[in-house]
């Protein structure tokens, strides 16, 4: 019996002794008098077994049928290896097996094939989302086995926006300055640029070399070479200081690390390219579609990339290098001549810039020619 129904029972016994009337009975337990005499009279005919629901242990009129529920879980079993049931009630709604996530989540539970989690304590808000879209966006690399424990783990850059939760991922062999480049390149061509980026202390990122002579007498900061693309286009550099304030793009790192592992798995795909195509398709559209929302303010804070704009000449890496006697510079242990047609003519002594694209073309920049 339950407690509900010992509490009656207890009730009813203190009713047939003459203790109370049935009209102060039924008001101790919350029913109609009307209901307290129906219930009076199961228990007379009935004893302690008239309590008990009529429905208990009868199998619902809407329960599944047990070739479908074996089915589902062999499908669980072998094709879905590792899925949540979340997750796997998605997959398996796309093959044409509707099951609720939380029926499948206990017949999961009963079979042994998924454990019970206790939920934690919601997590306190410490700073409230900013409120447009391109205000900031998070970002870091997350570092996993992509394509399963036999293959070497793989980076995926992530970038996250504060406001809306929209992501956008892009594989990578390790967090380097190239993929943080190319990455926030995607961003920039798919929805402009940004306000702020808010990354960790990587020195991808930042850098914490003393300044140079030039950079001394013109009171500038120390930049990395992915710092100073963001420079040009005008984004701001904020750096966390502990992985918990920058969770947005933290914890969507656990929402790929689940989904598109398993989606990498169902494809059989083991390369970086193939990942790369399976993102940009339907997967951070899928994503989006899951987890982002509207934000407080529609407008939108990204800035348009100006015409004139080669974001080639942005995200690249430049150096400078000194005009030697003989007109020509050097760059990582190669020499290269400058022709006399060039205008203007740079003279010995002089500064140059040598900039290389992220194609590994290499340009040589003289008073912005």
């Amino acid at each position: 019996m339950s407690v509900k129904e010992r509490l009656r029972k207890s009730v009813l016994e203190r009713v047939v002794r003459g203790e109370i009337s049935l009209v102060l009975a039924s008001e101790q337990l919350g029913l109609s008098y009307r209901q307290m005499r129906r219930v009076m009279r199961r228990y007379r005919m009935e004893g302690d077994a008239g309590l008990v629901h009529c429905s208990r242990g009868r199998a619902s009129s809407r329960r599944r049928p047990e070739a479908f529920r074996e089915k589902v879980l062999g499908m669980c079993r072998d094709t879905l290896q590792g899925m949540g049931p979340t997750l796997a009630a998605e997959k398996l709604s796309q093959w044409g097996l509707e099951v609720d996530h939380e029926t499948l989540r206990r017949w999961l539970v009963a079979d042994g094939q998924w454990q019970r989690r206790r939920k934690r304590g919601r997590h306190r808000q410490r700073r409230e989302r900013k409120a447009r879209f391109g205000e900031m966006v998070q970002f870091d690399g997350s570092h996993h086995a992509w394509f399963g424990p036999e293959h070497p783990p793989c980076c995926l850059m992530n970038l996250v926006d504060d406001a809306t939760g929209i992501s956008q991922g892009w594989m990578a062999g390790q967090e380097t300055t190239e993929a943080a480049m190319r990455s926030v390149w995607r961003w920039v061509e798919r929805y402009g640029i940004p306000a702020s980026l808010y990354t960790d202390r990587k020195n991808v990122y930042v850098t914490d070399r003393p300044p140079t002579l030039e950079e001394q007498l013109a009171g500038e900061a120390p930049l990395t070479a992915f710092g100073a693309a963001c420079k040009k286009l005008g984004i701001a550099l904020i750096t966390a200081h502990s992985p918990q304030a920058k969770g947005r793009v933290e914890r969507k790192h656990a929402v790929y690390q689940d989904r598109l592992v398993h989606e990498l798995r169902l494809s059989s795909i083991t390369t970086i390219d193939g990942a790369n195509t399976v993102i940009d398709d339907d997967f951070d559209a899928h994503v989006n579609q899951l987890f982002a929302y509207e934000p407080r303010n529609p407008n939108d804070a990204h800035r348009p990339v100006p015409p004139a704009l080669d974001l080639r000449d942005v995200f690249c890496f430049d150096e400078t290098r000194t005009v030697a006697k003989d007109w020509t510079v050097s760059h990582h242990g190669q020499t290269y001549q400058i022709l006399r047609l060039n205008s203007p003519l740079p003279k010995p002594g002089h500064k140059g810039l040598v900039r290389t694209w992220l194609d590994g073309s290499l340009h040589v920049l003289y008073r912005g020619h």
